[in-house]
């Protein structure tokens, strides 16, 4: 499969991803972290920010392959 068709399938199956994973998260925080104190929501804020990129970051790797070498 070519690098462009990786990317594609790539930008497709993160934004679906996004767009599942900000409600939960959104919802998450509305529910639980706000009757925390104000030092716990701000870390708790910073890693609901950043931890969709683990689940991610399989899929990146894969969008960023290069192309197998067409004279093989």
């Amino acid at each position: 499969m070519r690098r462009r068709t990786r990317t594609l399938i790539g930008t497709i199956a993160i934004l679906g991803f996004v767009i599942v994973y900000a409600p939960l998260a959104m919802a998450l925080a509305d529910s639980r972290i706000s009757q925390t104190p104000a030092l716990v929501q701000t870390v708790l804020y910073c890693l609901l920010g950043i931890a969709w990129i683990f689940p991610l970051m399989p899929v990146i790797r894969w969008m960023e392959r290069p192309d197998p070498d067409p004279n093989l």
